[in-house]
């Protein structure tokens, strides 16, 4: 299966160089790009996108908004990707709806993996920029408080092997990492990350990480 890509970011430099190599891989076929969040939208109601790559510091309609809105439209999963290592915008990107977050200088090989896990329905928490960016905004981030699952009070209905496991799902481990901790089997250990989420009411494995880190499952600075 090809996945379609749509490139959003200011700089017609990185646009292109992005286009040109993921261009080459077989498994990608770029269908546009746009210079801001605004064109973007414009871009995907004419286009059929699988994933967005998104930058998130552009004039106009910044990379935040513009994930915000392709979400709440139920479009395409959206990888953020920024200059900058620890990047306050690409926090609220996260929490807008993005799948992940990304360097753009990230190895090749790196951001195609990023890109195919985004495109099946998992999430980039895995890389330690994303580690260090939870760490330095979580505990300044408000919890909303009429969210049950945000202010901590979903987690009661957790059980105690799904709490485990929600804490090495914020500890940035696969599927398959986390079955091989707990020496269970890879398919059950996806059946409680879906329990999870679905108990708390979360879109995806970022989500849930955010979360430990603010209700303090995880600890920040660790």
């Amino acid at each position: 299966m090809t996945i379609r890509l749509v490139l959003v970011d200011d700089q017609e430099m990185y646009r292109a160089g992005f286009r040109m190599v993921l261009s080459s891989r077989p498994e990608f076929e770029v269908v546009g790009d746009a210079d801001d969040g605004d064109t973007a939208l414009e871009l995907l109601r004419t286009v059929e996108a699988d994933v967005v790559l998104m930058d998130v510091r552009m004039p106009r309609m910044d990379g935040v908004e513009a994930t915000r809105r392709i979400r709440e439209k139920d479009g395409p999963r959206v990888l953020v990707l920024t200059t900058f290592d620890l990047d306050e915008y690409a926090y609220d990107a996260i929490q807008a709806g993005a799948s992940g977050f990304l360097l753009k200088d990230a190895p090749l090989e790196e951001l195609v993996a990023a890109i195919r896990h985004v495109h099946d329905g998992d999430a980039v928490v895995a890389p330690s920029t994303t580690r260090r960016l939870l760490d330095r905004f979580a505990e300044q981030r408000p919890h909303p408080a009429h969210d049950r699952t945000w202010n901590g009070e979903g987690i009661s209905e957790l059980t105690a092997r799904e709490r485990e496991v929600l804490e090495l799902i914020a500890q940035g481990l696969s599927n398959g990492e986390i079955a091989e901790r707990l020496v269970i089997a890879e398919s059950t250990a996806r059946v409680h990350v879906g329990r999870i989420l679905a108990k708390l009411g979360l879109r995806d494995r970022v989500q849930a990480v955010v979360m430990a880190y603010q209700i303090g499952i995880v600890r920040t600075g660790t």
